[in-house]
């Protein structure tokens, strides 16, 4: 008998989760994984720095800069990079291409953004996984100032005649 194929997909988040500019660090599948908002777009990447290892998506977002004649320093928002925190090596978002050194790149994911109804679809069809838990909620202490009926709809269970 054969296994179930593995999902790929995930869900992981609403888009609301991702500000612009921030990231999203979260573990799929047995690996760390970041998801970037630059500029309205999505980027995947693995949390595992190709050089040495490092914590990857804990770095900083950065802008390409460049200088096409000596003294005069430009900016291009049109590329941003993501900087290895150990050694500052950049590694462009979108591709994961390393500029430092050409060999290495890192490991990009596709992600986008689907409409709840086909992610149920997929869901149902068992293309798209779910990330187990645990998860933690926020607490607030309560205090109970009353009494409270309370509706169980599961079936009582039958007492055993004695």
């Amino acid at each position: 008998m054969s296994e179930a194929p593995k999902p790929r997909k995930f869900v992981v988040a609403r888009p609301a989760d991702v500000p612009e500019g921030e990231r999203l660090l979260l573990e799929v599948d047995g690996r760390e994984i970041a998801i970037f908002r630059v500029e309205g777009a999505f980027y995947a990447l693995l949390n595992k720095c190709p050089h040495l290892g490092g914590p990857l998506c804990r770095g900083q977002l950065v802008h390409e800069v460049f200088a096409p004649v000596p003294g005069d320093v430009r900016g291009n928002d049109d590329r941003t990079f993501i900087t290895c925190p150990w050694h500052n090596w950049e590694f462009d978002i979108k591709t994961g291409q390393s500029y430092w050194n050409r060999m290495l790149k890192a490991r990009p994911f596709p992600v986008e953004v689907e409409h709840g109804e086909a992610v149920l679809a997929e869901i149902d069809a068992g293309a798209t996984g779910r990330v187990p838990g645990p998860y933690m909620a926020e607490t607030i202490p309560v205090s109970l100032e009353d009494d409270y009926l309370v509706l169980n709809l599961q079936p009582a269970k039958r007492k055993a005649a004695q």
